[in-house]
């Protein structure tokens, strides 16, 4: 049961990282007006305050969770063993494992709450904080594309030379369709093709051919509503598209686009597989900066942030090197993200052990 010393440590904890988010997020701001200054002039107050920032704090503190977590931890615990706090604990009897349930229990709370925000919460917010940034900083939307080709449904192959998303219209496309056996059965051609929402299009100059076993017909006219079930995020892939899908969506979106033979969709497995492996950081590092601190040093509590400090930013690095691998096709997403906390995890161990014998 969680008796008076869990609820202390636990309120030292939560409390310790709450303070560190918004001790970093004050200077965050501050770096983020320098560097936007002249774009948030040109933009409306209003917009600046309610679409970004206020979006942007929340994203940029979710992002960094694992290192808010490791130094809260490292502060707080440190804190406790120069008052002689843990000292105390340990003599009346407490184990090591004992102490180290209410970090693990502060932890889950800090997974659940980073997992939660990643993969529902934050994501809708982003398309209002992406649509600021394209709008008066700096424009990375992917409004064309040539040569399109890709399936979409089994047996379907649908193809434009060129489409602009500014006028939602592609240019010569066709739609062909085969059967079990890669049949040819129809093929619909068309001089442009415009999406009006959803799966919806409007294709012009169109000539339909239906091939039988005995005879081909013919269907032809200058305009004809269709439903085709693909749409342009589909092939007009963005820097921050994988940034504003909430996890089904983006589990759906992997598996919708493998099955088209889409190739360039690293970045959303990256970023699914990102939210399942941060959410796993907050313990490993959690167990590494109380193992860490937990002992009373000479040079005081700076030290211990000092050695925190490294740790944290060497596994962030870590793991943006490893996420490099990933979208260069050097190894799977899964890999690149889990690879940083299966070594931080022994590193954990490690630390464990030494600290529970001493």
């Amino acid at each position: 049961m969680f008796k008076i010393i869990d609820r202390y440590i636990l309120r030292k904890f939560l409390g310790t990282y709450v303070f560190a988010i918004v001790l970093l997020l004050a200077i965050v701001v501050m770096f983020d007006v320098n560097e936007k200054f002249d774009s948030f002039v040109k933009a409306p107050l209003h917009a600046t305050i309610f679409d970004y920032f206020l979006n942007f704090l929340p994203y940029f503190a979710n992002q960094f969770s694992p290192l808010f977590t490791f130094i809260a931890v490292i502060f707080f615990t440190s804190k406790l063993a120069g008052n002689s706090e843990i000292i105390a604990m340990l003599s009346t009897g407490m184990s090591f494992k004992r102490l180290l349930r209410p970090y693990l229990v502060g932890a889950a709370i800090i997974a659940a709450a980073t997992y939660i925000l990643s993969a529902y919460i934050i994501p809708p917010a982003n398309r209002e904080r992406i649509d600021y940034t394209n709008t008066y900083v700096k424009n990375k939307r992917v409004d064309y594309g040539s040569n399109i080709m890709l399936m979409v449904a089994p047996g379907q192959i649908a193809y434009m030379s060129r489409y602009d998303n500014l006028s939602k219209t592609g240019h010569r496309f066709s739609l062909e369709s085969f059967d079990s056996a890669k049949v040819l059965t129809s093929r619909l051609t068309a001089t442009s093709i415009k999406w009006d929402t959803l799966y919806r299009w409007t294709v012009r100059d169109y000539v339909k051919r239906d091939f039988t076993a005995e005879r081909e017909y013919i269907e032809s006219g200058r305009s004809l509503d269709t439903t085709i079930a693909f749409e342009p995020r589909d092939f007009l892939i963005s820097v921050n598209d994988h940034e504003m899908m909430t996890t089904p969506e983006l589990r759906e979106y992997i598996r919708r686009q493998k099955l088209r033979g889409v190739g360039n969709i690293k970045s959303f497995e990256v970023e699914n597989e990102r939210r399942y492996a941060m959410t796993a950081a907050a313990f490993i590092l959690t167990v590494i900066g109380m193992t860490l601190s937990v002992k009373k040093q000479k040079g005081g509590m700076g030290l211990n942030i000092g050695i925190g400090l490294v740790l944290s930013f060497s596994y962030i690095l870590f793991m943006t090197i490893t996420q490099t691998f990933a979208l260069s096709g050097l190894t799977s997403p899964a890999v690149a993200m889990w690879i940083p906390n299966v070594i931080y995890f022994f590193i954990a161990v490690i630390l464990y052990r030494r600290a529970s014998r001493g």
